[in-house]
């Protein structure tokens, strides 16, 4: 037996040698994968810009047109403006919303300048100046949101709430679950942007936001009655109350022998007392909260911000065609410099 633990532990040995070595090799490999990528991406980066390199005078003179072409394009077309207003609709009309944006933006497309005066109430010629609208999610605080993930959270399945952090809400939040929204409209006409208002205020109601403002007015209309009617309750139980204690003042001198209870029956009573009062407390508080609610939210949309009385210019790089001439004419000479690698390469394939 003697014989045989040497030969055992050098079999070991050279299986652990081999594992390692194996290891060893998995990671060279996966070194030599990661450096092949970032040098194909190197070699991708130098091949592209290696045109504007070799060909630098060219380029020189491709730059200086299209930026002399884009100076004089941009001074030639009038300047473009805008301006934003934020808004918070109600009972869902925020889908009607963005459907409105997309429609004015299909009417201005093909220039019907008809229906865009007959909905801003604006003449022709101001509606021909309208360039388009654009629909944003509005500003929004942190405290908004703790809000916002709070009531969600309240109106889904309790199995599914450990399943859902607040990070993941907000993750996974789409545009259209935001309560403020910033309709941003542009033209060239530096003062139509107030006049536009209208034409929203109007756009806003549907069939759909009209029911839900209808439910809500019944619901709350329930509750008010309710409420009221709980109110009406407790004041005549308040009443029979005081009325006891009348009579049972008036009578306290006829009572003989009972001297010692009456400061119990007087702390309980104190106490019932305010029970009540704290319970009409309550009710008023659901009544006052309800009736805040109706009085805030009696329209399909308030206007937390209206449009400005005069445009802002609008110096975004799609408007600005010095640059935006020149960054085309750049990709044009590498798109064309690749075509002609590719069809030279083929030509010459064997």
């Amino acid at each position: 037996m003697s014989e045989k633990l040497p030969q055992q532990n050098n079999n070991e040995e050279i299986d652990l040698g081999q594992l390692f070595s194996a290891i060893g090799g998995l990671f060279q490999k996966l070194f030599n994968f990661i450096g092949s990528i970032f040098k194909g991406i190197l070699s991708a980066i130098i091949y592209t810009i290696k045109p504007l390199i070799v060909h630098f005078k060219v380029v020189v003179v491709v730059l200086i047109i299209s930026v002399t072409l884009g100076y004089i394009y941009e001074k030639s077309n009038d300047p473009i403006y805008y301006s934003e207003m934020l808004v918070k609709p109600y009972f869902e009309s925020k889908y009607q919303l963005s459907n409105n944006i997309n429609y004015f933006n299909a009417l201005i497309s093909s220039k019907n300048v008809k229906e865009l005066s007959r909905i801003f109430e604006i003449d022709t010629l101001s509606a021909k100046e309208l360039i388009g609208f654009d629909l944003e999610a509005g500003p929004e605080s942190q405290n908004d949101l703790f809000i916002e993930y709070d009531e969600y959270i309240k109106s889904i399945d309790t199995s599914l709430v450990d399943e859902l952090t607040y990070q993941d809400y907000i993750d996974k939040r789409d545009f259209m679950s935001g309560r403020v929204f910033a309709i941003k409209a542009k033209s060239n006409d530096i003062s139509i942007f107030p006049r536009l208002q209208e034409g929203f205020r109007k756009t806003f109601e549907n069939e759909f936001s009209k029911y839900q403002k209808h439910v809500r007015d019944t619901m709350a209309y329930i509750d008010r009655l309710s409420l009221t009617t709980e109110l009406s309750r407790l004041d005549s139980i308040q009443k029979t109350y005081l009325a006891a204690i009348r009579e049972e003042s008036k009578n306290r001198n006829l009572v003989f022998g009972t001297s010692s209870m009456l400061p119990l029956q007087e702390e309980k009573r104190a106490t019932k007392e305010y029970e009540l009062f704290l319970r009409e407390q309550g009710i008023r508080h659901k009544l006052n909260e309800l009736n805040r609610t109706i009085a805030e939210e009696n329209t399909f949309f308030d206007i937390l911000a209206p449009f400005d009385k005069l445009g802002k210019k609008d110096k975004s790089f799609e408007y600005s065609y010095r640059l935006l001439f020149p960054a085309i004419a750049l990709v044009l000479f590498i798109l064309w410099f690749l075509v002609l690698k590719a069809f030279k390469y083929i030509k010459d394939y064997e």
